[in-house]
């Protein structure tokens, strides 16, 4: 069963949590403003079905709701952040505005982030750029929850890129996905659901492939996008990686099997390397490279191009990164967004523990 609710009422009571939390109203605000970005975009595993998990691990320390987010290395293009162990939704974009100002003064700007938490989608943060007319660019690396290509253990998370490119008259190109094959909240959504994923998602402890969503807890793994080499799970092991090498080994995070687990019941790992989580964010500005209106115009030709490209057998539409996205979070912000019961019973027991009246927040008639 799903319970449908405006974006209002899931806005009111994250940021009410967030509050309670210890957060600043801007800070809470602007967390809830991420947040909820991914349910409106239709990327459930990842807003507000996440709150409860980023509020057990504030309740363990891990969480710092009033960091000191501070600039620890710079030169004119690059800097490194420390996030202070603050919401990675909070952390992330304060790296974005760095990384744009820095773009404004020299063309580029690169700033890669260590002592972070749990950003939600990496589109969020990419997209930022847009509204400077430029191109953005957003990764972290994550809990180790994938198998590399062969290897029958976890060493890498399922390390997400962001891609958000400006247009003319079009629609922009926002490429936004996991290096997995599956984002670990689908395996959530399965479990919530208590159906099986498909093959090629995950594989069981010594390897072998599965199709039971509770695999993780047991000792399975994800796998890298292309599920096995012959259909390519070696370029997804690159790819997550570089994400890997980029957000962590690059600014000082821990890396790899040490990343820090974003569930609360999951132990940290020992001898770990480095400070928190780890981000990678970019910001361009087009001029830096031709006339901004002559690559806007050349970007509307390509969009459109690919948009109306003549579809395969039984598809009545061909899309570019980032239209059914767009499409969903119009529909979302109209009609509402439908929780399933896992999630609306898990808000719930949040509000009662947060002394926090959910029938007020959500506007919900009692029977």
């Amino acid at each position: 069963m799903e319970s449908n609710h405006t974006y209002q009422q899931l806005a009111a009571f994250a940021k009410a949590v967030f509050l309670k939390m210890g957060c600043t109203d801007s800070d809470a605000a602007l967390a809830t403003k991420v947040l909820l970005s991914a349910d409106l975009r239709g990327i459930d595993s990842h807003g507000i079905a996440r709150l409860v998990g980023y509020v057990r691990l504030w309740e363990l320390g891990r969480i710092n709701a009033t960091p000191n987010i501070k600039i620890i290395h710079e030169t004119p293009s690059t800097a490194v952040i420390d996030g202070d162990r603050g919401l990675g939704l909070i952390v992330a974009p304060r790296a974005m505005e760095i990384a744009m100002e820095k773009a404004k003064q020299v063309g580029t700007g690169w700033v890669s982030v260590k002592n972070s938490n749990h950003f939600g989608i990496a589109g969020y943060h990419a997209m930022m750029a847009l509204e400077q007319e430029m191109i953005g660019i957003a990764m972290t690396n994550a809990s180790a929850l994938v198998a590399p290509t062969y290897a029958a253990e976890k060493l890498l998370g399922t390390n997400p890129i962001a891609v958000a490119i400006p247009a003319g008259e079009a629609a922009p190109f926002v490429a936004d996905f996991a290096t997995t094959t599956a984002a670990n909240g689908k395996l959530e959504i399965a479990q919530r659901n208590n159906t099986t994923i498909p093959l090629g998602w995950a594989q069981d402890a010594a390897g072998n492939p599965t199709q039971d969503a509770n695999i993780l807890k047991n000792g399975g793994a994800l796998l890298p996008l292309g599920s096995e080499k012959e259909q390519g799970s070696h370029k997804g092991y690159a790819l997550g990686s570089i994400v890997d090498i980029f957000s962590a080994v690059l600014s000082g995070a821990s890396f790899g099997p040490w990343a820090p687990p974003f569930p609360a019941y999951v132990p940290m790992p020992e001898n770990m390397p480095g400070e928190g989580l780890g981000h990678f964010i970019g910001a361009m500005r087009i001029d830096a490279f031709r006339p901004a209106a002559d690559f806007k115009s050349n970007m509307d030709l390509w969009l459109n191009r690919f948009r109306n490209a003549t579809p395969a057998a039984g598809h009545d539409q061909v899309y570019v990164a980032g239209d059914l996205e767009r499409a969903m979070e119009k529909e979302r912000m109209q009609k509402g967004i439908a929780l399933v019961d896992g999630v609306q019973n898990d808000l719930k027991a949040l509000a009662e523990k947060m002394d926090l009246n959910f029938d007020r927040l959500f506007k919900i008639k009692m029977e």
